[in-house]
């Protein structure tokens, strides 16, 4: 659970920390801690996640293109999430 807890601290900091340059103002990877629970530990995804991942949509291979987020976007729970929630993840 404390791990978990770590781990969550640790991926909302870097998507917090994350400064988008050069990217569309619509591009934030903040959009997306709804789903941070989910993909971090495999739990169904709400229908705010699944609503700021379809607003993200545009914006993953962006986000795959950068190694801080790249793990979490092609993770095996992430691909799970966008599966439940119907939105594909581009082949950048």
């Amino acid at each position: 659970m404390r791990a978990n807890l770590i781990l969550l601290c640790f991926v909302s900091a870097l998507l917090l920390s994350y400064a988008p340059t050069g990217m569309s103002q619509t591009c934030n990877p903040t959009q997306l801690s709804s789903c941070l629970g989910p993909i971090t530990n495999g739990s169904p995804p709400d229908d705010s996640c699944c609503s700021s991942l379809k607003g993200q949509q545009p914006c993953l291979c962006q986000y795959l293109s950068n190694p801080a987020l790249s793990a979490y976007i092609n993770s095996a729970n992430a691909r799970k999430v966008a599966k439940y929630c119907k939105v594909p993840i581009p082949s950048c």
